[in-house]
Protein backbone atom coordinates (compact mmCIF):
# COMPACT_ATOMS: atom_id res chain seq x y z
CA UNK A 1 0.00 0.00 0.00
CA UNK A 2 2.84 2.35 0.90
CA UNK A 3 4.54 1.54 -2.38
CA UNK A 4 1.36 2.41 -4.29
CA UNK A 5 1.19 5.80 -2.53
CA UNK A 6 4.83 6.48 -3.35
CA UNK A 7 4.19 5.61 -7.01
CA UNK A 8 1.18 7.94 -7.09
CA UNK A 9 3.16 10.78 -5.50
CA UNK A 10 6.05 10.21 -7.94
CA UNK A 11 3.68 10.21 -10.91
CA UNK A 12 2.03 13.42 -9.70
CA UNK A 13 5.43 15.06 -9.24
CA UNK A 14 6.44 14.03 -12.74
CA UNK A 15 3.28 15.52 -14.21
CA UNK A 16 3.79 18.78 -12.30
CA UNK A 17 7.42 18.96 -13.46
CA UNK A 18 6.32 18.31 -17.04
CA UNK A 19 3.81 21.16 -17.04
CA UNK A 20 5.88 23.62 -15.03
CA UNK A 21 9.27 23.14 -16.67
CA UNK A 22 9.46 20.91 -19.73
CA UNK A 23 6.49 22.13 -21.77
CA UNK A 24 7.13 25.86 -21.18
CA UNK A 25 10.76 25.34 -22.17
CA UNK A 26 9.82 23.52 -25.37
CA UNK A 27 7.22 26.17 -26.17
CA UNK A 28 9.76 28.94 -25.62
CA UNK A 29 12.23 27.30 -28.02
CA UNK A 30 9.49 26.88 -30.63
CA UNK A 31 8.43 30.54 -30.55
CA UNK A 32 12.03 31.74 -30.51
CA UNK A 33 12.64 29.90 -33.75
CA UNK A 34 9.34 30.82 -35.36
CA UNK A 35 9.33 34.42 -34.18
CA UNK A 36 12.95 35.56 -33.75
CA UNK A 37 13.76 38.50 -31.51
CA UNK A 38 13.54 41.94 -33.04
CA UNK A 39 16.71 44.00 -33.39
CA UNK A 40 15.54 46.33 -30.63
CA UNK A 41 15.44 43.36 -28.25
CA UNK A 42 18.96 42.16 -29.03
CA UNK A 43 21.70 43.11 -26.62
CA UNK A 44 24.19 45.29 -28.44
CA UNK A 45 27.80 44.75 -27.43
CA UNK A 46 29.88 47.74 -28.45
CA UNK A 47 33.65 47.95 -28.21
CA UNK A 48 35.19 49.48 -25.09
CA UNK A 49 37.22 51.99 -27.09
CA UNK A 50 34.12 54.19 -27.38
CA UNK A 51 33.62 54.49 -23.61
CA UNK A 52 34.01 58.12 -22.55
CA UNK A 53 36.88 58.52 -20.06
CA UNK A 54 38.62 61.31 -18.18
CA UNK A 55 41.38 61.30 -20.82
CA UNK A 56 38.91 62.69 -23.34
CA UNK A 57 38.52 65.82 -21.24
CA UNK A 58 42.14 66.78 -21.91
CA UNK A 59 41.86 66.94 -25.71
CA UNK A 60 42.28 70.49 -27.04
CA UNK A 61 43.80 70.11 -30.49
CA UNK A 62 43.31 67.70 -33.36
CA UNK A 63 45.33 66.74 -36.41
CA UNK A 64 43.35 66.87 -39.65
CA UNK A 65 44.57 65.75 -43.04
CA UNK A 66 43.95 68.50 -45.61
CA UNK A 67 43.02 66.60 -48.77
CA UNK A 68 43.30 69.68 -51.00
CA UNK A 69 46.83 70.65 -49.98
CA UNK A 70 48.21 67.22 -48.99
CA UNK A 71 49.27 68.24 -45.51
CA UNK A 72 48.29 67.70 -41.88
CA UNK A 73 46.76 70.64 -40.04
CA UNK A 74 46.84 71.06 -36.26
CA UNK A 75 43.61 72.78 -35.22
CA UNK A 76 41.94 73.75 -31.97
CA UNK A 77 38.85 71.58 -31.70
CA UNK A 78 36.29 74.39 -31.66
CA UNK A 79 37.95 76.12 -34.62
CA UNK A 80 37.73 72.82 -36.50
CA UNK A 81 34.04 72.45 -35.61
CA UNK A 82 33.31 75.95 -36.93
CA UNK A 83 34.89 75.05 -40.25
CA UNK A 84 32.80 71.86 -40.43
CA UNK A 85 29.50 73.58 -39.62
CA UNK A 86 30.24 76.23 -42.26
CA UNK A 87 30.99 73.52 -44.84
CA UNK A 88 28.29 70.98 -43.99
CA UNK A 89 25.18 73.10 -43.31
CA UNK A 90 23.78 76.20 -45.07
CA UNK A 91 24.63 79.25 -42.95
CA UNK A 92 21.16 80.64 -43.69
CA UNK A 93 19.69 77.94 -41.44
CA UNK A 94 18.25 78.73 -38.03
CA UNK A 95 20.75 79.06 -35.18
CA UNK A 96 19.29 76.05 -33.33
CA UNK A 97 19.88 73.88 -36.40
CA UNK A 98 23.47 75.14 -36.62
CA UNK A 99 23.94 74.31 -32.93
CA UNK A 100 22.68 70.77 -33.56
CA UNK A 101 25.14 70.43 -36.43
CA UNK A 102 27.94 71.74 -34.19
CA UNK A 103 27.28 69.08 -31.55
CA UNK A 104 27.06 66.37 -34.21
CA UNK A 105 30.32 67.55 -35.85
CA UNK A 106 32.16 67.67 -32.52
CA UNK A 107 30.84 64.24 -31.59
CA UNK A 108 31.93 62.77 -34.91
CA UNK A 109 35.43 64.17 -34.41
CA UNK A 110 35.79 62.55 -30.99
CA UNK A 111 34.31 59.33 -32.35
CA UNK A 112 37.07 59.23 -34.98
CA UNK A 113 39.72 60.10 -32.40
CA UNK A 114 38.63 57.26 -30.13
CA UNK A 115 38.35 54.78 -32.98
CA UNK A 116 41.78 55.97 -34.19
CA UNK A 117 41.00 54.82 -37.72
CA UNK A 118 43.98 56.18 -39.61
CA UNK A 119 43.80 55.51 -43.31
CA UNK A 120 47.10 55.94 -45.19
CA UNK A 121 45.30 56.67 -48.45
CA UNK A 122 42.78 59.21 -47.17
CA UNK A 123 44.05 60.36 -43.78
CA UNK A 124 47.84 60.15 -44.04
CA UNK A 125 49.08 60.84 -40.48
CA UNK A 126 45.77 62.05 -39.06
CA UNK A 127 42.65 60.34 -37.68
CA UNK A 128 40.29 62.48 -39.77
CA UNK A 129 40.33 64.27 -43.14
CA UNK A 130 38.72 67.39 -44.58
CA UNK A 131 36.73 65.59 -47.28
CA UNK A 132 33.41 63.79 -47.59
CA UNK A 133 35.14 60.57 -46.53
CA UNK A 134 34.80 61.99 -42.99
CA UNK A 135 33.09 65.37 -42.70
CA UNK A 136 33.91 68.39 -44.82
CA UNK A 137 36.00 71.18 -43.28
CA UNK A 138 36.75 74.57 -44.88
CA UNK A 139 39.32 77.06 -43.63
CA UNK A 140 38.57 80.80 -43.60
CA UNK A 141 40.33 81.29 -46.94
CA UNK A 142 38.47 78.36 -48.50
CA UNK A 143 35.13 79.72 -47.28
CA UNK A 144 35.83 83.14 -48.78
CA UNK A 145 36.95 81.56 -52.04
CA UNK A 146 33.90 79.33 -52.21
CA UNK A 147 31.21 81.74 -51.00
CA UNK A 148 32.73 85.29 -51.09
CA UNK A 149 34.01 87.81 -48.56
CA UNK A 150 30.51 89.26 -48.16
CA UNK A 151 29.19 85.82 -47.23
CA UNK A 152 31.95 85.43 -44.64
CA UNK A 153 31.27 88.87 -43.14
CA UNK A 154 27.55 88.13 -42.96
CA UNK A 155 27.54 84.60 -41.56
CA UNK A 156 30.79 83.79 -39.77
CA UNK A 157 29.78 85.33 -36.44
CA UNK A 158 26.50 83.41 -36.57
CA UNK A 159 28.35 80.12 -37.13
CA UNK A 160 30.93 80.90 -34.43
CA UNK A 161 28.15 81.75 -31.97
CA UNK A 162 26.38 78.45 -32.64
CA UNK A 163 29.60 76.53 -32.00
CA UNK A 164 30.65 78.52 -28.92
CA UNK A 165 27.22 78.25 -27.32
CA UNK A 166 27.52 74.44 -27.44
CA UNK A 167 31.24 74.39 -26.63
CA UNK A 168 32.45 70.97 -25.52
CA UNK A 169 29.07 69.27 -25.90
CA UNK A 170 28.91 65.79 -27.43
CA UNK A 171 26.39 62.99 -27.85
CA UNK A 172 26.65 59.74 -25.91
CA UNK A 173 24.65 56.53 -25.67
CA UNK A 174 25.09 54.58 -22.44
CA UNK A 175 28.32 56.48 -21.72
CA UNK A 176 29.77 55.73 -25.15
CA UNK A 177 30.52 58.23 -27.86
CA UNK A 178 28.18 57.79 -30.81
CA UNK A 179 28.71 57.96 -34.55
CA UNK A 180 26.29 60.80 -35.38
CA UNK A 181 25.50 60.23 -39.03
CA UNK A 182 23.61 62.96 -40.84
CA UNK A 183 22.28 63.70 -44.30
CA UNK A 184 20.54 66.47 -46.21
CA UNK A 185 16.90 65.38 -46.52
CA UNK A 186 15.19 62.18 -45.43
CA UNK A 187 12.04 62.58 -47.49
CA UNK A 188 9.72 62.44 -44.48
CA UNK A 189 11.20 59.62 -42.41
CA UNK A 190 14.76 58.61 -41.57
CA UNK A 191 16.21 55.12 -41.95
CA UNK A 192 17.20 52.39 -39.53
CA UNK A 193 20.96 51.93 -39.73
CA UNK A 194 20.76 48.25 -40.64
CA UNK A 195 18.54 48.97 -43.63
CA UNK A 196 21.33 51.05 -45.19
CA UNK A 197 24.65 49.99 -43.67
CA UNK A 198 23.82 46.42 -42.49
CA UNK A 199 24.84 46.98 -38.84
CA UNK A 200 22.17 47.57 -36.18
CA UNK A 201 22.89 50.70 -34.13
CA UNK A 202 20.47 51.42 -31.26
CA UNK A 203 20.58 55.21 -31.52
CA UNK A 204 20.17 55.30 -35.32
CA UNK A 205 16.48 54.40 -35.51
CA UNK A 206 13.90 55.41 -38.09
CA UNK A 207 11.94 58.51 -36.97
CA UNK A 208 9.48 60.88 -38.58
CA UNK A 209 10.97 63.99 -40.19
CA UNK A 210 7.96 66.11 -41.11
CA UNK A 211 9.40 69.61 -41.52
CA UNK A 212 11.41 69.26 -44.72
CA UNK A 213 9.18 71.18 -47.12
CA UNK A 214 11.84 73.85 -47.70
CA UNK A 215 14.43 71.37 -48.95
CA UNK A 216 15.27 71.85 -52.64
CA UNK A 217 16.09 68.14 -52.79
CA UNK A 218 12.87 66.85 -51.23
CA UNK A 219 11.95 65.47 -54.65
CA UNK A 220 13.92 65.29 -57.86
CA UNK A 221 14.00 63.28 -61.07
CA UNK A 222 16.35 61.85 -63.66
CA UNK A 223 15.21 61.04 -67.21
CA UNK A 224 17.18 58.65 -69.42
CA UNK A 225 16.47 56.68 -72.58
CA UNK A 226 15.02 53.24 -71.94
CA UNK A 227 17.79 51.70 -74.04
CA UNK A 228 20.46 53.26 -71.77
CA UNK A 229 18.54 52.18 -68.65
CA UNK A 230 18.50 48.57 -69.87
CA UNK A 231 22.10 48.65 -71.10
CA UNK A 232 23.43 49.75 -67.68
CA UNK A 233 21.52 46.99 -65.90
CA UNK A 234 22.91 44.42 -68.31
CA UNK A 235 26.50 45.64 -68.19
CA UNK A 236 26.69 46.05 -64.42
CA UNK A 237 24.46 43.30 -63.07
CA UNK A 238 23.92 40.90 -65.95
CA UNK A 239 20.18 41.58 -66.16
CA UNK A 240 19.06 40.12 -69.49
CA UNK A 241 15.86 39.77 -71.53
CA UNK A 242 14.71 43.34 -70.89
CA UNK A 243 13.05 45.34 -73.64
CA UNK A 244 11.15 48.62 -73.81
CA UNK A 245 7.98 46.57 -74.28
CA UNK A 246 8.33 44.20 -71.30
CA UNK A 247 10.15 46.49 -68.84
CA UNK A 248 7.08 47.40 -66.77
CA UNK A 249 6.28 43.74 -66.20
CA UNK A 250 9.90 42.84 -65.37
CA UNK A 251 10.25 45.18 -62.37
CA UNK A 252 8.63 44.41 -59.02
CA UNK A 253 9.19 45.55 -55.44
CA UNK A 254 10.66 42.94 -53.07
CA UNK A 255 11.28 44.82 -49.82
CA UNK A 256 10.93 48.33 -48.47
CA UNK A 257 12.59 49.88 -45.42
CA UNK A 258 10.83 51.32 -42.38
CA UNK A 259 11.86 54.74 -43.67
CA UNK A 260 10.04 54.08 -46.94
CA UNK A 261 13.10 53.56 -49.16
CA UNK A 262 13.71 50.65 -51.55
CA UNK A 263 15.63 47.84 -49.88
CA UNK A 264 15.42 45.41 -52.78
CA UNK A 265 13.57 44.89 -56.04
CA UNK A 266 13.34 42.25 -58.73
CA UNK A 267 14.45 43.32 -62.19
CA UNK A 268 14.27 40.54 -64.74
CA UNK A 269 16.07 37.53 -63.27
CA UNK A 270 18.05 39.52 -60.68
CA UNK A 271 17.30 40.88 -57.21
CA UNK A 272 19.04 44.23 -56.70
CA UNK A 273 19.21 46.58 -53.73
CA UNK A 274 17.96 50.13 -53.72
CA UNK A 275 21.55 51.22 -53.14
CA UNK A 276 22.56 49.38 -56.33
CA UNK A 277 20.06 51.37 -58.36
CA UNK A 278 20.90 54.63 -56.60
CA UNK A 279 24.58 54.21 -57.40
CA UNK A 280 24.02 52.97 -60.95
CA UNK A 281 21.93 55.98 -62.00
CA UNK A 282 23.46 58.54 -59.61
CA UNK A 283 20.19 59.13 -57.77
CA UNK A 284 19.73 61.41 -54.77
CA UNK A 285 18.40 58.61 -52.58
CA UNK A 286 17.15 55.04 -52.50
CA UNK A 287 13.59 56.31 -52.33
CA UNK A 288 12.59 56.19 -55.98
CA UNK A 289 9.97 55.10 -58.50
CA UNK A 290 10.02 54.56 -62.25
CA UNK A 291 7.73 56.22 -64.78
CA UNK A 292 8.10 54.98 -68.36
CA UNK A 293 6.86 57.03 -71.28
CA UNK A 294 7.53 55.67 -74.75
CA UNK A 295 11.33 55.44 -75.07
CA UNK A 296 12.16 57.40 -71.92
CA UNK A 297 12.16 56.36 -68.29
CA UNK A 298 11.91 58.93 -65.51
CA UNK A 299 13.27 58.02 -62.08
CA UNK A 300 11.61 60.17 -59.42
CA UNK A 301 13.41 60.29 -56.07
CA UNK A 302 12.32 61.33 -52.60
CA UNK A 303 14.96 62.71 -50.22
CA UNK A 304 18.67 63.33 -50.56
CA UNK A 305 21.40 61.24 -48.94
CA UNK A 306 21.58 57.91 -47.13
CA UNK A 307 18.75 58.89 -44.77
CA UNK A 308 20.36 57.67 -41.53
CA UNK A 309 20.61 59.92 -38.47
CA UNK A 310 19.88 63.64 -38.51
CA UNK A 311 18.15 65.21 -41.48
CA UNK A 312 19.68 68.66 -41.86
CA UNK A 313 16.64 70.18 -43.56
CA UNK A 314 14.47 68.40 -41.02
CA UNK A 315 16.58 69.92 -38.23
CA UNK A 316 16.11 73.39 -39.71
CA UNK A 317 12.39 72.75 -40.07
CA UNK A 318 12.18 71.78 -36.41
CA UNK A 319 14.09 74.95 -35.46
CA UNK A 320 11.61 77.05 -37.47
CA UNK A 321 8.81 75.34 -35.51
CA UNK A 322 10.42 76.45 -32.23
CA UNK A 323 12.38 73.35 -31.19
CA UNK A 324 15.84 73.91 -29.72
CA UNK A 325 19.01 72.07 -30.66
CA UNK A 326 18.65 69.57 -27.80
CA UNK A 327 15.14 68.68 -28.98
CA UNK A 328 16.47 68.22 -32.51
CA UNK A 329 19.37 65.97 -31.51
CA UNK A 330 17.31 63.80 -29.18
CA UNK A 331 14.68 63.41 -31.88
CA UNK A 332 17.03 62.19 -34.58
CA UNK A 333 19.37 60.18 -32.32
CA UNK A 334 17.28 57.81 -30.23
CA UNK A 335 18.06 57.51 -26.52
CA UNK A 336 21.14 59.73 -26.50
CA UNK A 337 22.45 62.08 -23.81
CA UNK A 338 24.09 65.43 -24.43
CA UNK A 339 27.13 65.75 -22.18
CA UNK A 340 29.88 68.32 -21.85
CA UNK A 341 33.35 66.84 -22.09
CA UNK A 342 35.27 70.01 -21.25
Amino acid sequence: MANDNIKKISLLAAVVFLFLYIIPTLSLHFFEKKYPLKNSEIEIKETDDLVISSDDFEIRYVQVYDINNDKVLTLEIEDYVMGVVAAEMPAEFESEALKAQAVAARTYLLYKLKKNTKNPEQHKDAPICTGIHCQVYYSKDELIEKFSQDWYNKYWDKIASAVNSTRGQILSYKNKIIEPLFHSTSGGKTENSEDVFSAFTPYLRSVESPYEENSPKLTSSVSIPVSEFIQKLNENFGVSDLTAQNLKNKISLVDISEGGKIKSLQIGDKVLTGRDIRSLYNLNSAGFRFVQSNNTIEIITNGYGHGVGMSQYGANGMAIQGFNYEDILKHYYTGVDIIKYK
